[in-house]
């Protein structure tokens, strides 16, 4: 079988040890997924590094976690050690030559690669329920959540929005409960304190712009290789939820992005599900059904998935129906369910007559597996007792600096390094509150001015309804009683003068010129008076 068809993975055996046949992955049925499994210490990490080199060689981009911190070595040129030279010569691998490989490097905290990032309203209500672990109810409130934003027009990009609406919620929550069922400020309150322990776990890094574009993990190189897109995830793992989310998630965006393309030569990417047990423990059946169906149906996209874990009995027998290639490592058979994962993983096998699949998993060494892969028209392949093949890049992670220099080489340098914040939920949110806020207070600046008006209006009436006046001088012209004849006329039992009912204001001019008359008269009658008592006197 040629080389561009098909993936070397080993060499088989027979019962007596001697070389049976090579053992290879065809290209053309890779993308009817697979499964590795194996205990720990077996050597799966070795076949996943020697399956992406394939893979890129044949031109097929690759994307895989690196669990362990030792995946990363696959960007440098392998080092021909003594037992790595033997295992190639035992399996006839000759030439054994040295290679190193295209390598992107991703990191969700950006430390040991590029960020990588998706938003909120990309990762959608389901996922986000279970990353955060959410009840039934709270799920709910959740949905509701995305109605809303879809309704009212509010983008949800990242933690911050998602905050925003929920406390906006909050506050319209017996509105909301009359539209959309139940909405209960316990639940919101709840799925708050759960986005704070996310954001402290270090998600809110995940959440935000530039989102992953797809794109960018299917790349290949001027030569014709695909690029090995390599997650690291050895900080991630503190935080198993977010890191099996975050796989599902970017599965589900290459199968609902991606074009049909139906059964092509190759695929048109690999992906590999590290450490698969973390995303199907504890998971609901809305969400198992999910996996389900993006496994079954993204093979129709070109895309191939292949699961990496110790048992296969982490893998529900709904997704493990559709995993042809099989690559078994060694497992212990210790205990009672370690024993029913070994028969699992037996039967599953199309028997082989030279040997029994159940003895042998429990006997196989390092860098040792049990191979069945799909073979002419889709069938599986008798399962064979395979030695696998030496890498030809570094077996071992790279140092620091050479990670560094890797990353600054990288073909998607500047354009995810650092974060985009624009305009959504949060703002639109904040800058509805200031104008409910700004149109309150003038709200409340018309209220009191309307009632100032209406209190001087109330004494305006209440002046015009007394009737006070002050005196004129035609009350003294017409004989206004002074005080004396007022007390006079009172000890008489005389009525005193009625009042004239009208009144003449006088201005400060006529006022003026009234009282100097009055004093000019009062004095020149005082000299007359003198003048007459004078001539009296002076006659006598």
């Amino acid at each position: 079988m040629n080389d561009d068809e098909a993936i070397y993975i080993g060499t088989s055996r027979k019962p007596d040890d001697t070389i049976q046949q090579k053992e290879h992955l065809q290209l053309r049925y890779a993308n009817r997924h697979g499964l590795v499994t194996g205990a720990t210490g077996t050597g799966k990490t070795v076949t996943l590094q020697i399956l992406a080199e394939g893979f890129s060689n044949a031109g097929v981009p690759v994307f895989c976690a690196d669990v362990k911190g030792d995946l990363s070595g696959i960007a440098a040129m392998g080092e021909a050690k003594d037992f790595l030279v033997k295992r190639a010569k035992t399996i006839g691998l000759d030439p054994y030559e040295m290679q190193e490989f295209p390598v992107i490097f991703w990191d969700l905290f950006g430390e040991q690669g590029h960020p990588i990032r998706t938003t909120i309203s990309e990762m959608g209500p389901l996922l986000l329920s279970r990353l955060m672990d959410c009840t039934d109810a709270q799920e709910g409130v959740i949905n509701i959540a995305f109605r809303i934003a879809d309704e009212e027009g509010l983008l949800l990009l990242d933690l911050k929005d998602l905050r925003s609406l929920l406390s906006h919620m909050s506050e319209r929550a017996r509105d909301l409960s009359h539209r959309y069922g139940s909405v209960n400020r316990q639940s919101i309150g709840a799925i708050q304190r759960k986005l704070l322990v996310l954001e402290q776990q270090g998600a809110e890094m995940f959440f935000g712009e530039p989102a992953l574009r797809i794109a960018d993990i299917m790349r290949t190189t001027p030569d014709g290789r695909g690029a090995i897109n390599v997650l690291a995830a050895d900080k991630l793992m503190m935080n198993p939820r977010l890191y099996a989310t975050f796989l599902l998630w970017l599965l589900s965006e290459l199968f609902e992005e991606l074009p049909e393309v139906g059964d092509p030569d190759k695929p048109r990417l690999v992906f590999f599900f590290d450490e698969a047990h973390l995303l199907f423990d504890e998971a609901p059946k809305i969400l198992l059904d999910r996996v389900e169906q993006v496994v079954r149906l993204i093979r129709s996209k070109g895309v191939g998935v292949f699961f990496v874990t110790q048992n296969p009995l982490d893998v529900p027998d709904t997704v493990l129906s559709q995993l042809g290639n099989r690559i078994q490592h060694a497992l212990r058979a210790y205990t009672p369910r370690e024993q029913r994962a070994v028969k699992t993983a037996a039967d599953t096998f199309r028997p082989n007559p030279d040997f029994d699949a159940f003895e042998t998993i429990t006997r196989l060494g390092v860098g040792e597996a049990l191979v069945s892969t799909l073979e002419t028209k889709g069938v599986p392949g008798i399962v064979q007792r395979t030695l696998i093949r030496p890498p030809s890049s570094r077996l071992g992670p790279l140092e620091d600096h050479e990670r560094a220099e890797i990353v600054k080489l990288s073909p998607v340098m500047g354009q995810y390094d650092e974060a985009v914040d624009r305009d959504s939920a949060y703002e639109m949110l904040a800058r509805r509150a200031e104008e409910d806020a700004r149109r309150e207070e003038e709200a409340r600046r018309r209220e009191e001015e309307e009632e100032r008006r209406e209190r001087e209006e109330e004494a305006r009436e209440r002046n015009a309804r007394s009737q006070w006046r002050l005196p004129d001088d035609d009350d003294y012209e017409h004989g206004y009683p002074s005080r004396r004849s007022r007390r006079s006329s009172s000890r008489k039992g005389s009525s005193p003068r009625r009042r004239r009912t009208s009144y003449k204001r006088q201005t400060v001019t006529e006022a003026a010129l009234k009282s100097l008359a009055r004093s000019v008269s009062t004095q020149l009658g005082r000299a007359i008076a003198r003048g007459i008592l004078g001539s009296i006197k002076r006659g006598r």
